[in-house]
């Protein structure tokens, strides 16, 4: 988009003209998406940046002063955010196989191949549950369980008060607990 064009479509974004911004994104939405998927190869992650990419780009575009590389601008932001999913995505994976390695140690003591079967649909179960849970639930959970925090901390990092903590701890696990329950009894009611 030529420098000219740039600025007068980024003054009327700015103005609130919903036209203008609809423009502004359909001249820059398939390049950030591109990015956001060889970042992230997934689609819906993509979409989910790309949509991301453009609430950020709006609330600071009164502020943007270098019309003349907005472009870059933008992708500098979608590949900030594709970054943050990677470490998410990272941060998840390792929770994922130290929960699958607490119960691995487990699953060791018992010397069946069913019960291997069993505790590895038991393990999926917890693991689907904790994803489940919001992220004002699980993000205790994982900082508590995966990270080792004193509550103190967590605390400090969720911004929240202790009894907070220790009360979404106790609401986590309640739900934990009535999901792996839940899909328990109904394992039991398929035999």
């Amino acid at each position: 988009m030529k420098y000219s064009k740039a600025i007068s479509l980024i003054s009327e974004c700015v103005a609130g003209n919903e036209y203008a911004v609809e423009q502004f994104v359909c001249e820059y939405q398939t390049g950030v998406f591109r990015l956001a998927l060889s970042v992230l190869q997934d689609e819906h992650e993509a979409n989910d940046v790309t949509q991301d990419t453009f609430i950020a780009a709006l609330k600071a575009l009164e502020h943007y002063r270098d019309y003349s590389s907005v472009k870059a601008w933008l992708y500098t932001i979608a590949l900030n955010m594709s970054r943050s999913v990677l470490r998410k995505r990272k941060a998840m994976d390792h929770v994922r196989r130290a929960i699958t390695s607490l119960f691995q140690i487990e699953t060791q003591k018992q010397s069946s191949p069913e019960d291997v079967l069993i505790q590895d649909e038991k393990d999926r179960i917890l693991w689907s549950a904790l994803q489940n849970l919001g992220e004002k639930h699980r993000f205790p959970v994982l900082l508590y369980y995966y990270h080792d925090l004193p509550v103190k901390e967590i605390s400090e990092i969720l911004q929240i008060s202790e009894g907070t903590v220790h009360s979404r701890l106790f609401t986590a696990r309640a739900r934990l607990r009535n999901e792996m329950e839940k899909h328990l009894q109904a394992a039991g009611e398929t035999r």
